[in-house]
């Protein structure tokens, strides 16, 4: 038994998605693209907001955070899945299975934060507009986004330390394409009790309590809405959530989906949810946030036609 990790398991096997050769290729190229247009999708919002000055406002702050982190996101699971496939190799070592799902769930975290952050931009916006200045400084705005980076790691630092303690002596094959807390508990021959405990209260905790907040944020800004005399303005002003709310629906829809599904682990449905988690929901944020904004949409086309002269 190593005494580095308490486990005489040095390595664990992903299954990926499918054993077909045909298909291998086929998920190959499938994840290559929606890597590429993840990566190129969030780093020209990125570049956008930078570079125009009408968007250096508290909404696109936290928005060019946004893309920040789902670049990440994605490049904590997708370059392991095509490094394999070209390697022809499953493994990955138990310290590299670790950081793996110690930067996923930090991203993942943090994404949940930063959704719960923008919809209080939204609601002191919308319900409070006269006070919005002096409530979104740019002091404030910063500390919001280090006190979410802050608790992310300190959450996810607790759970992976919990299983660095776990002893992993049988069975080492984990059935998916990246390192996750619920089949690591199942390959342990440890008692994991308090794991699922802290998992189920703590880990808990943080999901829920910025779903809470960005309930009543939408709560309250559609009595806002409602109270306005002209349906025009009411509709306008909702308008700005939209993209917002689009990606709440599915970041928090995949994430039900996939850890409260009372079906078996690795079931399609499963796999399925696991993918639009994953890998789909960060490609998509970009194009939510750009096809419905006006502004972004006017910067992000700007920021092409700069580098289409420049080029030429």
């Amino acid at each position: 038994m190593s005494s580095t990790n308490q486990s005489s398991v040095t390595e664990f096997l992903l299954l990926g998605l499918s054993r077909q050769p045909q298909q291998q290729q086929l998920l190959f190229l499938l994840f290559l693209t929606m890597y590429l247009a993840t990566v190129l999708g969030n780093l020209l919002i990125i570049l956008a907001i930078s570079t125009d000055s009408r968007l250096h406002t508290p909404m696109y702050f936290f928005l060019s955070n946004l893309s920040f982190v789902d670049v990440c996101f994605s490049s904590t699971t997708v370059p392991k899945v095509l490094a394999n496939h070209i390697l022809g190799s499953q493994a990955i070592s138990f310290s590299g299975c670790l950081t793996q799902m110690y930067f996923l769930f930090t991203f993942v975290d943090m994404d949940n934060f930063l959704l719960a952050v923008m919809a209080y931009d939204r609601f002191v916006a919308i319900c409070h507009p006269l006070h919005y200045t002096t409530k979104m400084t740019h002091k404030v705005c910063v500390l919001m986004v280090a006190g979410s980076w802050v608790t992310a790691n300190l959450n996810v630092l607790l759970h992976t330390l919990l299983i660095a303690q776990l002893s992993f002596c049988g069975d080492n094959i984990i059935p998916h394409f990246f390192c996750d807390v619920t089949p690591l508990l199942k390959l342990s021959c440890s008692d994991t009790h308090l794991n699922e405990l802290i998992i189920h209260t703590e880990g808990a905790v943080i999901i829920v309590t910025p779903f809470v907040c960005i309930l009543i944020s939408y709560i309250r800004i559609t009595c806002a809405v409602l109270r306005v005399s002209s349906q025009k303005g009411g509709w306008k002003a909702f308008s700005t959530c939209g993209s917002h709310l689009a990606v709440v629906c599915l970041f928090y829809g995949t994430i039900i989906a996939m850890y409260f599904n009372p079906s078996s682990f690795h079931s399609s449905e499963d796999t399925a949810a696991t993918v639009l988690y994953t890998v789909v929901t960060p490609m998509l944020n970009p194009f939510i946030y750009s096809l419905r904004n006006r502004d972004l949409k006017g910067a992000l086309q700007k920021l092409v036609h700069r580098s289409t002269f420049s080029v030429q």
